[in-house]
């Protein structure tokens, strides 16, 4: 019988944790809450007690386990999985894999959480089995993994596929969390249509149910999207500046690289269709001929499922070799 495959996906408020077969399907998945005391350096211990307590119960031991895939917030360098930087764990410099390894003796691979995602979207998801994949995580920021024949792009110091941080708005932009100003993340994530929604409440002198819908408390991108299904004037404006914002960077991440599919996820891609209509309109518009003809906008099928099977396909390809 082939070995099990621990998936963790590694979050600032719970640590989601999966054991899969060796073909990316779940046996069980649960999850354990982040200890982020100590500047986080409690969390490879949680995940060790948090594995062997599930093998207890399974009756299964760790010779069980080929191999534990993880995705962690921050930068990460793929070798030694060392993560350079990850604020919101109070991680620097952290070498995760070396630490985690010798707390469980189990083999250990790590990777940004935004990779991992776009790894399992492209080995069970919207990617279909492609080898050129760029996913963009739309939540609480804007994340991305980029995929080249197959392999996750890091760059030299693991921060490759930082969409979100392109800088859009060279004048008059919002300050983001990583320092900046004007970045994609403080238009596009969840966080950023809120406080789109709620600056244009307060300047708008048209009807809207998103003024109903706020009653006295912040409206969020679900309320927004919500309005908009409903044919609202101003949440369409709200999404089309959104998804044109959006769509700008990513005919350009498409014209450097012409991927297959470009996947859309996170929470704010629940809207499904709602978002990749005026998003492929703009698309379509930006995007050079042949991008534009070649490259599919999807919306991701794994949900919060995507960490844990990407992270499977990383201990299939640097632990055991089988891809």
């Amino acid at each position: 019988m082939a070995k099990m495959i621990v998936g963790v996906d590694l979050g600032g408020t719970s640590i989601k944790l999966a054991l899969l077969t060796n073909n990316g399907e779940f046996i069980d998945k649960w999850e354990v809450p982040t200890d982020k005391s100590d500047s986080g350096k409690h969390i490879p211990k949680t995940i060790t007690i948090a594995i062997e307590d599930k093998l207890k119960q399974m009756d299964k031991t760790k010779e069980d386990i080929a191999g534990i895939g993880i995705g962690a917030p921050g930068s990460v360098r793929l070798e030694d999985g060392l993560i350079f930087a990850a604020v919101n764990l109070g991680w620097v410099n952290f070498p995760l894999k070396d630490i985690l390894e010798k707390e469980s003796g189990i083999p250990v691979i790590v990777d940004n959480d935004a990779n991992i995602a776009a790894v399992g979207e492209m080995w069970k998801g919207a990617g279909n089995g492609a080898k050129d994949v760029v996913m963009v995580t739309l939540g609480t920021g804007v994340g991305g993994g980029v995929i080249v024949n197959g392999d996750v792009a890091h760059g030299i110091s693991g921060s490759a596929g930082e969409i979100g941080h392109i800088t859009v708005q060279l004048e008059n932009g919002v300050l983001c969390n990583c320092g900046k100003t004007g970045c994609l993340e403080t238009i596009s994530s969840a966080t950023g249509i809120a406080r789109i929604a709620n600056e244009k409440l307060q300047n708008t002198t048209k009807e809207t149910v998103l003024k109903e819908m706020s009653n006295d408390s912040p409206i969020t991108a679900k309320d927004v999207f919500e309005a908009y299904s409903n044919g609202d004037e101003v949440a369409e404006e709200i999404v089309n500046h959104v998804m044109r914002y959006l769509a700008l960077v990513l005919a350009g991440v498409g014209n450097t690289l012409n991927p297959e599919n470009i996947i859309i996820g996170g929470g704010v891609s629940n809207a499904g269709e709602l978002l990749l209509k005026p998003l492929k309109k703009y698309f379509d518009e930006f995007a050079f001929t042949t991008v534009r003809d070649s490259t599919k906008l999807s919306i991701a099928k794994l949900g919060n499922d995507a960490g844990a099977i990407g992270a499977a396909y990383l201990v299939k390809k640097f632990i055991t070799n089988e891809i």
